[in-house]
């Protein structure tokens, strides 16, 4: 087995302690324990503590592991930053972020005036704690908008709206609908210009001082149906493949090395953008592994995820092998999906559902919100986001078909999933080729 510099060493067996709210990790979790390692996992939420079961060990109670673990994994989700932070200088091997790039992604504002800080131009932009100020603001300057809910409310991607009228006008109206439906849950939100152009994210693995290489650039698919219609949701999908630093990296992350290497900042950081021919306007950052982003990395990453995450936390990976071409990953979701999580009734849960896999061929499948019962996988967790199928191949018509292939082997009553993840690279991939942001360097 390989170990993390990529040459045959004799294999070392670890202790990992893995940290969730939401047990959105699960799957690395389950891959550390299938490469022969020890796992132990925390899940924080009691609707989310059956996620998992029969695929990794669970614990009550994480600081009392901390002692036992060689490495302690956090899956970084609001405010994670601040035990991290307090591990790391206890001497202990962590991956996860600190209390400055838990702000990053968790204050919008703050996090675009750092962007702001480091030279990196960024799209207008003003805050509202008042949707009467709001809904004033885009009357007086009229425009195309889109609405972005801060703070915690940011989760529920529901709320976020992009305005279609070159007059606010329809912005005008949601924020008016916000006010009177919804005004107690969004205490804060942004609304920032809206800039036509390719919608790609730029994200790199960091190991405590620099980014390690290749980096990856992906493409996320929110809308719930084919087509990008529907409602916003966390992620249907996400095509992806990775690269030597090129313009778009260079103009944007690379900015950023010198203070998260201050922050001794161990994990994956990713910045959302909106690129045309004028330039690059970052979105969002997301300071932490995305999901479904890691579950899709994993079949890239060619090491094992235990020497991976290991090479990161001691800060000795530097350079890891990644598959050439790309990799397409699909979310396959239930009812109540996009509207779970939290008490959902009966009717609308699939919890507990059983899965079904045709022929025994699990390649590509990583687990969400899954359970093992008897020897039988099962519908877990509120939210109905299941499992995600992951294809690879030279080309991206190759990814997409390998991974569709996959999803027809899986069976699930009320099982629903985009049938076009992946096609949006045929004409972005033209774009960004002309403008020049994907020229390695």
């Amino acid at each position: 087995m390989n170990n993390h510099n990529n040459t045959t060493q004799p294999f070392t067996k670890r202790k990992f302690l893995f940290v969730s709210y939401d047990a959105l990790i699960s799957d690395v979790a389950w891959q550390v324990i299938k490469e022969g390692h020890e796992a132990k996992y925390y899940i924080k939420h009691e609707e989310d503590k059956d996620i998992a079961d029969g695929f990794v060990p669970k614990v009550d109670n994480w600081e009392a592991e901390v002692d036992w673990a060689d490495i302690v994994v956090f899956d970084d989700v609001l405010g994670m930053g601040r035990w991290a932070e307090k591990l790391r200088k206890q001497g202990k091997l962590v991956v996860g972020g600190s209390t400055y790039t838990d702000k990053l992604e968790d204050d919008r504002s703050f996090g675009q005036e750092e962007l702001k800080k480091f030279g990196i131009p960024i799209i207008a932009y003003r805050n509202f704690t008042s949707f009467d100020d709001g809904i004033d603001f885009v009357r007086e300057n009229p425009g195309r908008y889109v609405v972005k809910p801060s703070g915690e409310s940011q989760n529920v991607k529901l709320y976020l709206f992009v305005g279609q009228d070159e007059d606010g006008k329809d912005i005008i109206q949601v924020l008016e609908a916000y006010k009177r439906i919804v005004g107690k849950k969004i205490r804060e939100f942004q609304l920032q210009k809206y800039v036509t152009g390719v919608e790609v994210g730029v994200g790199g693995f960091f190991n405590g001082n620099e980014f390690v290489y290749p980096i990856n650039i992906n493409f996320e698919h929110k809308k719930l149906f084919p087509g990008n219609i529907g409602p916003s949701t966390g992620e249907m999908g996400t095509s992806m493949f990775w690269s030597n630093a090129n313009r778009l990296y260079n103009a944007t992350l690379k900015k950023m090395e010198a203070k998260l290497a201050e922050e001794k900042y161990v994990g994956y950081f990713d910045l959302n953008c909106i690129v045309n021919s004028h330039g690059i306007y970052p979105l969002e950052f997301t300071s932490r592994f995305g999901y479904p982003t890691i579950h899709i990395q994993q079949e890239g990453i060619l090491m094992t995820i235990a020497d991976f995450l290991y090479g990161l936390a001691d800060g000795s990976l530097k350079k890891f092998k990644a598959r050439n071409g790309f990799q397409v990953g699909i979310r396959l979701v239930v009812p109540p999906f996009p509207y779970g999580g939290g008490e959902v009734s009966q009717e609308a849960s699939s919890k507990d559902t059983v899965i079904l896999f045709k022929k025994p061929n699990l390649e590509g499948i990583r687990i969400e919100e899954t359970k093992l019962i008897n020897g039988e996988w099962v519908v877990a967790g509120t939210y109905g986001v299941v499992l995600v199928v992951v294809g690879c191949g030279p080309t991206m018509k190759q990814a997409q078909r390998q991974a569709y292939t996959r999803m027809k082997n899986i069976a699930i009553p009320n099982m629903y999933y985009r049938t076009d993840i992946g096609d949006r690279w045929f004409e972005d991939s033209d774009k960004l080729h002309n403008w020049g942001y994907l020229r390695e360097l």
